[in-house]
């Protein structure tokens, strides 16, 4: 049977160029970077090799890159060192944020009686920015700000020039989860002033499992685990090497064909958006998904003129894999979190699928998904 991957937003197939990259690695670095002999020295050094690479995507220096599991973890760390080790009394952020944030938030909040807001969400499901400044005004305590640079369910970009400028002008700290915008926007840190972003490789065809957070020069963080002082102390734990060498390969390579890749996103993600409009005219679009200037290239959530709760297992079995919201929350049965905030009940009754591409995604791909649909919808 035919089947078809498009929930990229979850993970990316990787690249042929890093698995090399990543077996090469087990062959060759096997020593523990900790280890003080030669073969220790060879993975130190090839880690920091990495690290400086990565950190000149983003302009920035090797020493404000800190290697982690991932996502979650970053956030994990830069929320809980923002309360516990850098003073912040009130945290800013909103509730169409992922749960690593959300959750953390909510702990932190419970756990040190910080003071915690959410600005307000407007129908298309991006910030209000009018509302975060109000809420800036009126803090007197030291606040971080916490909103996400791509939304992972229905892919609407902030404006990140302007909520830098935001934070700047109210002196507050600002952490963004890049998850879903490194490896396919460049951002550099010296134009945009963030104080923390955290990445997960295999939201870029890297491993699984590995990922790093910025930690803008100034800023001195403790680890969330203790034990051999890694990281220059960040971060306990011997280095995943080899998942390390992965992520630099993979990010090199979204890089290198940023341009070329982001053409055929936007040449595929708006085929598809005229070609679902042909099938059903009732056919809508969460979110800011069909504004192919204002949402992520590789999010098209789409909202069904359907109620029918086995849609995507019927999709799965017919070979197309895709996310009805975060894939983090599948099994679920409480609906996606992003579309309740902002969209009317009787809507959010209806069936919404995120069909999320990559660059390895093809037109042929799409008409698959097209095919089903049309089958399925009229």
């Amino acid at each position: 049977m035919k089947s078809v991957y498009l929930d990229n937003a979850s993970t990316t197939p990787m690249l042929p160029e890093v698995i090399d990259v990543m077996q090469q690695s087990m062959q060759c670095n096997f020593g523990n970077p900790s280890s003080t002999h030669q073969f220790g020295r060879k993975a130190k050094s090839v880690i920091e090799t990495a690290r400086k690479n990565i950190a000149k995507h983003f302009n920035v220096s090797a020493k404000e890159i800190v290697f982690t599991s991932g996502g979650t973890e970053g956030d994990n760390l830069v929320l809980n060192n923002a309360v516990v080790n850098l003073g912040v009394k009130k945290i800013i952020t909103s509730k169409i944020e992922h749960h690593a944030v959300l959750h953390t938030v909510e702990y932190l909040q419970k756990t040190y009686n910080i003071k915690v807001e959410y600005v307000n969400i407007d129908e298309f499901g991006s910030v209000d920015l009018q509302h975060l400044e109000e809420i800036l005004e009126k803090s007197s305590e030291k606040t971080l700000v916490s909103l996400m640079m791509v939304n992972n369910e229905i892919g609407n970009i902030l404006p990140i020039n302007e909520v830098c400028n935001i934070c700047k002008k109210h002196e507050a700290l600002f952490h963004s989860d890049t998850v879903q915008t490194i490896g396919r926007y460049k951002i550099d840190l010296q134009k945009n002033p963030i104080d923390f972003i955290v990445s997960s490789a295999h939201k870029f065809h890297g491993a699984k499992g590995v990922g790093f957070v910025y930690v803008k020069n100034g800023h001195k963080i403790q680890p969330l685990l203790y034990g051999g002082g890694q990281e220059k102390g960040v971060r306990s734990g011997t280095e995943n090497v080899h998942a390390i060498l992965g992520m630099e390969k993979a990010l090199e390579l979204s890089y290198k064909n940023l341009n070329q890749d982001t053409l055929h996103l936007k040449e595929l993600k708006k085929y598809f958006i005229n070609e679902l409009l042909k099938l059903n005219d009732n056919i809508q679009f969460n979110g800011l998904s069909s504004d192919l200037e204002r949402s992520s290239n590789t999010i098209l959530s789409v909202r069904l003129p359907i109620k029918e709760p086995m849609f995507l297992f019927n999709l799965d079995l017919a070979g197309i894999a895709v996310s009805g919201g975060s894939a983090c929350q599948s099994g679920g049965n409480k609906g996606s979190h992003v579309l309740n905030l902002f969209l009317p009940k009787q809507e959010t009754e209806k069936t919404s699928v995120r069909f999320s591409f990559s660059k390895l995604t093809t037109k042929e791909e799409i008409d698959f998904a097209l095919c089903y649909l049309k089958q399925n919808l009229n």
